[in-house]
């Protein structure tokens, strides 16, 4: 049975070390080739989906004290399929910019996590041609 994640490269933008090893191990369970963890807002640049073969991530919208939209945007832009997982309500005016990109709010379910990123990765292959 293929898993929902098979052969997916993650970029996982994601602040907090326990929050990130759980996703880490979570993605690598249904079927994720790799998850690159990006932790800190210096680290976070065009330079990570290239040199790493980015195919989806997983992107907090807040690192530290910096937003993390302009790159949401960049992800965009390239057509790699992203959600938010993150702390702050689906309303925040923040996500106004990113119509369709699914929001899973913390805390969340594993299943709610994998189900949006499985969701975005099959939304995005649909649409190409």
């Amino acid at each position: 049975m293929k898993k929902p994640l098979e052969g997916a490269r993650v970029l996982l933008v994601e602040d907090e070390a326990m929050i990130a090893m759980s996703i880490e191990e979570l993605c690598k369970e249904h079927g994720a080739t790799d998850v690159f963890t990006v932790g800190t807002f210096d680290d976070l640049g065009p330079d990570v989906l290239e040199s790493r073969g980015i195919s989806t991530a997983i992107l907090d919208i807040k690192l530290s004290d910096n937003w993390t939209d302009e790159f949401a945007r960049l992800l965009q832009a390239r057509r790699i399929p992203f959600i938010f997982a993150t702390g702050y309500a689906s309303s925040h005016q923040v996500f106004e910019a990113f119509g369709g990109i699914r929001i899973v709010e913390k805390p969340y379910r594993d299943s709610d996590l994998i189900d949006a990123l499985s969701q975005a990765i099959v939304g995005s292959s649909a649409g190409k041609d």
